[in-house]
């Protein structure tokens, strides 16, 4: 059975990116949410595999949407995307239980090692 995945970006070029790179990789895109609320109800409704999140978004940023879905699942895989130059960001993420984290722009080889090293 193919992994089930949840992409969390504000910007829809980048989902598209990310799903365009997961599906070419026998990857099932389960969802997609523009912001860390929407991330939060479409993890409770789709129970994905490993979640893709944007760290800087309107309404709910992602370390805290992370947050959120590590307390529905201490075990939830959620591997953190974040522009450059965010690096105290992800060290948030990182302690908030993030798996791992790409950097936009998204080379696809780097992003289907993240998600195999997490799903693994």
């Amino acid at each position: 059975m193919s992994k089930r995945i949840l992409i969390v970006d504000d910007a829809a070029f980048m989902r598209m990116m990310i799903k365009d790179i997961l599906t070419k990789n026998g990857y099932d895109v389960v969802g997609e949410a523009a912001d860390g609320v929407q991330a939060v109800e479409k993890y409770k409704e789709h129970h994905p595999d490993l979640v893709t999140m944007d760290i800087t978004m309107p309404e709910m940023d992602g370390i805290t949407a992370l947050k959120e879905i590590k307390a529905i699942n201490p075990n939830a895989k959620v591997i953190m995307c974040s522009a450059m130059g965010q690096q105290a960001m992800v060290i948030d993420a990182i302690q908030a239980g993030a798996k791992d984290f790409i950097v936009k722009p998204f080379q696809a080889d780097r992003v289907i090692e993240a998600i195999h090293k997490t799903l693994s």
